[in-house]
């Protein structure tokens, strides 16, 4: 009857697809994959009689006829995506055709581009005592956003934010997280194409953003991080103190238990 993997293929570097991405590319007899969004290296996992398919152009329905001829043919599909399928994959409506036309599925998860993103700022995006929580969003375009879940609702919060997909119009994403609460002088990041060869990386306050992303010409695949968490230093969490118990390690003697 079939089966399709949707595996995520990492942000960029052939070497951060899992094993079992890479695994699971070498078992398929269809292999299909976006040449805009995942490097072409991936590809030297598949098998050589494996069927290639280059899916850039192709709708959804032209992924249910794959879909239906995996049922037909018994064929094992890999499927590939870029950073994590649970991220702005498109992988909800595949799963549906799946269903439909009776293909087993199963998803294999990747490394994210925000992970990537992260790395190449060398940050950490919680920072105990500044910022724990880390909001994952985009601005509305094309597809628009629901209800209250506005980026300037959000930047109200205070915390981490990771944009995707809007690097298009940094002047209105500047505007509307200034209007939601930041201030000026809040660090942000722009990262592009985060662990490929051509990776480039902007750090500025949120008063520049606008100017330097229009300054690099980044349009698309470009990450903004913004928060006081980038740039905080100076503070621990309880894991490594020397007053906290938990149950692998006791408090030193003669220190007080942290709360």
């Amino acid at each position: 009857m079939g089966k399709v993997w949707f595996i995520g293929a990492g942000p960029g570097a052939p070497d951060l697809l899992t094993i079992r991405g890479s695994k699971l590319i070498g078992e398929a007899d269809v292999v299909i994959w976006a040449r805009s969004l995942v490097h072409e290296d991936i590809l030297e996992y598949a098998r050589s009689d494996a069927e290639i398919v280059e899916s850039t152009t192709i709708p959804l329905e032209g992924m249910r006829e794959l879909y239906e001829r995996a049922v037909v043919e018994d064929l094992k599909v890999a499927r590939v995506h870029s950073g994590d399928p649970s991220l702005y994959g498109a992988v909800m409506e595949q799963i549906e055709v799946c269903e439909e036309v009776g293909l087993c599925w199963e998803i294999a998860p990747g490394v994210s581009s925000l992970g990537a993103a992260a790395a190449a700022i060398g940050r950490e995006l919680t920072v105990p005592e500044v910022s724990q929580s880390v909001i994952l969003t985009r601005r509305a375009r094309r597809t628009p956003m629901p209800g209250g879940e506005d980026i300037k609702s959000f930047a109200e919060h205070g915390t981490t934010m990771a944009i995707f997909l809007s690097a298009a119009k940094p002047r209105v994403l500047q505007e509307e997280l200034l209007e939601g609460g930041y201030a000026a002088e809040t660090p942000c990041a722009v990262v592009y194409r985060a662990s490929w060869p051509d990776e480039r990386i902007i750090e500025c306050r949120l008063e520049d953003l606008a100017a330097r992303v229009r300054e690099a010409g980044f349009t698309r695949q470009a990450l903004i991080l913004v928060g006081p968490g980038l740039g905080a230093g100076g503070t621990r969490s309880h894991l490594y103190s020397p007053e906290f118990s938990h149950m692998f390690r006791k408090a030193e003697k003669g220190a007080d238990a942290a709360p």
